[in-house]
């Protein structure tokens, strides 16, 4: 199961486990010469010193100090610490690294008896060898050549089983003084890197970007993520459940029935969240680093919050599962003690997770580690596979290696899953038994989403307004509507002027602004996910005009994206379209005019939209690329009783420009829609767009349509 078991490979790890304590009495040593030679003590001495010592003390300064001799022994004080930084940058060497690096060697050595890819690939071997020979050029050359031949995924990842060990190594040996610290950390498994073992730039200062008390909101889980979750307690039931929820910034709290009868509770942690961090989640790129290199973090702190918002009693049994960053975090809060001393934590279960030097508070805890040995993660606090050193005889560890050597495959909580339930049986029934307490059914399961600070109210500011209630259909219904989650497409389109301009005829509106002599149309479509009167879509279709009693259209674009408040220009709406009764109830009191129900749909990706409306038209293609964008507010106008009224759709959320887009309008042949038969009189059967912008998140406000008082 571990290389580190193995009978061949004991005897190299012995010595230079050996070889590390001899580095470490070397550099305290040199430390006591040291202070001795910057205080004149021991030079006072030599003078009165018997005749038989004085050539054996000046004989040892010599040895450790002489550039031809075993390598400087300057070290510790202010004094001493610059002197042996210079003497570094100036490529002297002291024994006790010399001493230190023989030991890395022969971890390298240990690791490729288990891994004989490491000495059989010989562009890895090369690599391997120039890094540990202290010739600079030549590594990086084969690292370059190595990249370039295998990519930098499979590079790194070919490289795993013995990362830690080439990186201490290489900062070890060159000629950065600044990376030394973190170097004796990884080769004497003192503690984690506190820097980057290739420049010498401080972990924690990265880390400190990572910043906020942490929160946690309830939510709902689908129902078929709900459907996926196992019912019964067990280790791959957890982590099961770790892969349903997936590094979507969420986690989940479970509370089982144990065979005894008593209720007890289980964190489910998952890794990092993909993509670039996004400020709020602490499960992003910095919320993993930080959990790794940090005793706490905004990931433990959110964790805090969620197990508090649950509502565990006081001195509740619970065990912590976590996988990649969420294994991380997870032993963050383990080694709270505040946390510890409200809960208590029986098990902490970390997969595929940096968590070598973070430790308990409570000595009860058990903790078990699983880890892939071709996985970098685990390697990110500077130990892995090759590591001489038994950090935690008293923990569960699973250090193994499978066929999969790929990463990040062979780090995703699937791949641990399988390999857990087919390939380590042995394991796997451990972990097991040691979990018999949390066997059986699951009585109570929460998620939660995780934050880096808490978050506004979820309708804080914008959906944040008046409302007024006004009859609907099933009784009374709030306006405006406000909807929370949505997504829309407009599209302008030029049309035939002849048309518009009939369309316009006795309106008040007119003439239709016009691009290149054509009159331009927009066409509007939105899915307003959750609003206040439900999920429902929506099409509008208008004739653009300047405003009402307007008969130019001059600057018409650069109004057309104004905020609503202050827009004059619109679109004049020569027809519309939704699919839920309420709003289709509520049409003449929104926005007025004609509106028919029908079946609507709108599917909205980064490259391509989808518009179908019943038996009136579809729009579909590829938008093309984009300009970002806030997106614009919506105002139309139509011709009620009294005058014009005016509605107005206020957005708030991300969109794109698309000046170029690939769509094509087709109205249905067979049709015989009056809004089908306006479309085909302004020729836009089978047109493609002007422009287009998307918005596929947003957020909307509609109130109802207002009157326009006569000029």
């Amino acid at each position: 199961m571990s290389g580190k078991d193995d009978p061949a490979t004991e005897p190299l790890r012995a010595a230079a486990r050996d070889l590390v304590d001899i580095a470490i009495t070397i550099q305290d040593a040199a430390a006591h010469a040291t202070a001795a030679l910057t205080d004149g003590a021991l030079l006072r001495a030599l003078p009165n010193a018997p005749s038989a010592a004085g050539p054996v003390y000046r004989a040892l300064l010599r040895a450790t100090t002489h550039g031809q001799g075993l390598g400087h022994a300057l070290t510790g004080g202010r004094a001493a610490t610059v002197a042996a930084k210079a003497g570094a940058m100036m490529g002297a060497e002291s024994l006790a690294v010399r001493v230190l690096a023989t030991s890395l060697r022969l971890r390298v050595a240990a690791v490729a008896l288990d891994h004989p890819e490491l000495t059989g690939d010989p562009m890895l071997a090369r690599l391997i060898d120039a890094a540990a020979a202290d010739r600079d050029l030549e590594a990086v050359r084969a690292l370059r050549a190595l990249i370039k031949d295998r990519g930098a995924v499979h590079a790194l990842n070919r490289l795993a089983p013995v990362f830690g060990e080439v990186l201490a190594l290489r900062a070890l040996l060159d000629e950065n003084p600044l990376n030394d610290a973190t170097a004796w950390l990884i080769a004497t498994g003192k503690g984690f890197a506190t820097a980057d073992p290739i420049t010498g730039m401080s972990n924690r200062a990265v880390a400190a970007l990572d910043t906020g008390a942490g929160a946690a909101r309830r939510i709902e889980l689908t129902a078929a993520e709900s459907a996926r979750l196992s019912t019964r307690g067990s280790l791959l039931g957890f982590l099961g459940n770790i892969g349903t929820i997936g590094t979507t910034g969420r986690i989940l709290i479970q509370s089982v029935e144990g065979p005894d009868g008593v209720i007890r509770h289980i964190l489910q942690a998952p890794g990092m969240r993909a993509g670039r961090p996004d400020g709020d989640s602490p499960q992003d790129l910095l919320g993993a680093f930080s959990s790794a290199v940090l005793a706490h973090s905004p990931y433990s702190r959110a964790l805090a919050k969620a197990v508090a918002d649950y509502g565990l009693p006081q001195g509740a049994e619970l065990a912590l599962v976590g996988h990649s960053a969420g294994g991380a975090a997870i032993m963050n809060l383990a080694q709270d003690t505040g946390f510890c001393a409200r809960h208590r934590v029986t098990h902490a279960i970390a997969v595929g997770s940096p968590i070598d030097f973070k430790r308990p508070a409570d000595p009860r805890t058990w903790v078990a580690s699983v880890t892939n040995q071709h996985d970098i993660i685990p390697v990110l606090d500077g130990q892995g596979a090759g590591t001489c050193f038994d950090l935690h005889p008293d923990w569960y560890v699973v250090d193994y290696a499978d066929s999969t050597h790929l990463f990040p495959r062979c780090h995703g909580i699937e791949r641990y899953l399988a390999n857990l339930a087919d390939d380590l049986p042995e394991a796997r029934d451990h972990i097991e038994e040691r979990l018999a307490p949390f066997r059986g059914p699951v009585v109570r399961t929460q998620a939660y989403l995780l934050f880096d600070r808490p978050p506004d109210p979820e309708d804080f500011p914008f959906l944040t307004v008046p409302t007024h209630a006004v009859d609907g259909p099933g009784g009374a219904v709030e306006l405006p509507i406000r909807c929370r989650d949505g997504g829309g497409l407009t599209a302008y389109f030029a049309a035939r002027p002849a048309a518009a301009a009939g369309l316009l005829e006795g309106t008040g509106f007119g003439p239709a602004v016009r691009v290149a002599g054509r009159a331009l149309v927009v066409v509007h479509a939105a899915w307003n996910r959750r609003s206040s009167v439900g999920g429902f879509r929506e099409l509008q279709v208008g004739v653009v005009v300047p405003g009402p009693g307007r008969r130019r259209s001059v600057l018409v674009w650069p109004d057309l994206l104004r905020q609503a408040d202050v827009r004059r220009s619109g679109g004049f709406l020569v027809g519309s379209a939704v699919d839920s009764e309420t709003v289709h109830a509520l049409a003449p009191r929104l926005w007025g005019g004609e509106t028919c129900l029908t079946s609507l749909e709108l599917r909205l990706g980064a490259q391509a939209a989808h518009v179908a409306a019943g038996q009136i038209l579809t729009l579909r293609g590829r938008l093309g690329p984009g300009l970002p964008l806030s997106d614009p507010d919506l105002v139309c106008y139509t011709r009620g009783a009294g005058g014009a009224l005016r509605s107005r759709v206020r957005t708030r959320g991300p969109a794109r420009l698309h000046p170029a887009p690939l769509l094509r309008l087709a109205v249905e042949p067979r049709s015989s829609h009056p809004l089908a038969g306006r479309l085909r009189e302004l020729g836009l059967d089978g047109a493609r767009p002007l422009l287009c912008l998307s918005a596929p998140t947003r957020q909307t406000l509609r109130d109802a349509a207002a009157l326009v008082p006569p000029a």
